[in-house]
């Protein structure tokens, strides 16, 4: 009886604490992840292409001993300005000097044959009207004074001559420009190899000539580019809007004007010389300097632009998640162009009005549910413009 009670008493008690247990709950869904998200637009697009070009002087003209001899004299200084006709060298003039006074009396000697030619004609020619010189005498004497007129004439072309030597040992500055630095010192003999024969380099600034090359693809690219723009716009000129970045990134502010481009394409490299001209009022850019060339390649029409953050790579494609009006996401495949600063150009897969996630990839799969938020994605040029 006792055991019953018991049993009875234990059951009762484990009723009660069932009873006043509560029942589990279902666990709850997440809520839909927030993602910041791009819409797209279509647009006309600039595509630029770059190059990395020499800068050299408008006219970069070498300064040369033309005459051999000890250097004498340096009158300029070393770097600075210099303007055409400024004296730059000395080279010493003695033995020049002397040559022109040798020269100047083998004129004299023949000056003075000459004037004895002409005496001894002046006679014998009434003696030939009197028939008292046979004519060959005459004729002789002619000869005599034309052969002394040549030999003044060939004197007084070796004085020039001597005289031009003597001219070249004064070396002027040819253009108005920055002048650099003197291959040789005051005492050194120069212009004859090994010793210098240029003495320096005079560069005219006001504008310089940027070089580089074009690889045959990239030039037939920008020529029908050209063709085509020459067939829809014949009445505008067509700005290729040739730009210059320096080495440390700064965008220089003066555009570039296309001068050259050269007749054939090397053969050995593929690649064909192209020449543009900066004008250069500050100085800024001096030869030798590398920089890059901005070119417009092409202008893309309706074209759609995306954060390079909404592009994601998979085995080889690439990726982008749309989010729809249900704000459902769908991963899309795009074809891109190339860059235009931190953005793609997108040529297949995209519409424009379309939503891209820019912000929260991670979060987010194919068919899943987001909280999308607009947000506007600043371009920043890669140039420093």
């Amino acid at each position: 009886m006792r055991k019953e009670c018991i049993v009875f008493l234990m059951s009762a008690v484990f009723l009660m604490l069932s009873a006043c247990q509560k029942p589990e709950e279902a666990p709850k869904a997440p809520p839909p992840p927030e993602v910041s998200v791009f819409t797209t637009r279509a647009e006309d697009v600039p595509i630029y292409k770059t190059f990395v070009g020499q800068a050299y002087g408008a006219k970069d003209i070498a300064i040369r001993a033309r005459v051999e001899g000890f250097l004498k004299g340096i009158h300029f200084k070393e770097g600075s300005r210099v303007k055409a006709g400024d004296l730059l060298y000395i080279i010493d003039s003695q033995s020049f000097e002397a040559q022109v006074a040798s020269k100047m009396g083998n004129l004299a000697e023949a000056n003075t044959m000459l004037v004895k030619a002409k005496r001894d004609l002046d006679r014998y020619r009434p003696l030939a009207e009197k028939n008292a010189v046979s004519q060959s005498d005459l004729d002789g004497v002619e000869a005599a004074h034309e052969a002394a007129q040549a030999t003044v004439e060939a004197a007084q072309a070796n004085v020039r001559s001597a005289e031009i030597q003597l001219g070249y040992t004064k070396i002027y500055s040819p253009i108005s420009g920055i002048i650099g630095k003197t291959q040789a010192k005051v005492g050194d003999f120069v212009g004859r190899e090994p010793n210098p024969v240029i003495l320096n380099m005079v560069s005219n600034t006001d504008s310089v000539l940027v070089e580089f090359f074009l690889t045959e693809s990239q030039y037939l690219g920008i020529a029908r580019h050209l063709a085509e723009v020459g067939k829809l716009e014949a009445r505008k000129e067509y700005d290729p809007d040739l730009r210059l970045i320096l080495s440390d990134g700064y965008l220089y502010p003066h555009k570039g004007t296309p001068n050259f481009l050269d007749r054939e394409i090397d053969p050995t490299t593929g690649a064909i010389l192209v020449q543009v001209s900066f004008p250069n009022p500050d100085n800024m850019i001096r030869p030798g300097q590398f920089a890059r060339v901005k070119l417009k390649a092409e202008d893309v029409k309706d074209g759609i632009l995306i954060p390079q953050r909404s592009v994601s790579e998979l085995q080889g494609r690439n990726r982008v998640f749309v989010v729809d009006d249900q704000n459902k996401v769908a991963e899309r495949q795009v074809k891109l162009g190339p860059t235009v600063d931190n953005f793609w150009l997108v040529l297949e897969g995209l519409k424009p009005g379309e939503k891209v996630i820019y912000e929260g990839l991670q979060k987010v799969r194919d068919g899943a549910t987001v909280v999308p938020e607009d947000t506007d994605v600043k371009r920043i040029s890669q140039d420093g413009q």
